[in-house]
């Protein structure tokens, strides 16, 4: 499985659940965090659609997905072990852990890999 798979509708989540987040609470830091790691990872993801297009990996895109998601994984770790609450922390911690995973086996396996071209 190719990592802008999973990087898009990842961000995605992000950004619809910062957007709730301010709407139902007002919180300005759930629009900022869910909404700009969202956005980041969703560049990150069509980046890595691009290099692929070009038979080609993205290391720049994986570290940056690495990265964003690792620090998901600690921020929002940090605040369900402060607070208990499996919504949203505990969730986005949960996934944020499971993508990190994921990204560190795609860097460590070489990136996308791109079948030969047939013709």
């Amino acid at each position: 499985m190719h990592d802008f798979c999973f990087t898009i509708p990842y961000g995605l989540l992000l950004v619809c659940g910062g957007a709730i987040g301010h709407v139902k609470k007002g919180s300005t830091a759930s629009l900022a965090g869910g909404v700009g790691t969202g956005l980041l990872l969703i560049l990150a993801g069509y980046l890595s659609l691009q290099a692929f297009h070009k038979r080609k990996t993205s290391y720049f895109a994986l570290v940056l997905e690495t990265g964003i998601a690792g620090l998901l994984t600690w921020v929002m770790g940090q605040r369900y072990m402060q607070t208990g609450k499996i919504m949203p922390a505990g969730i986005v911690a949960g996934i944020s852990i499971l993508m990190t995973v994921f990204y560190l086996y795609k860097i460590a396996n070489g990136g996308n890999h791109i079948s030969p071209k047939t013709e």
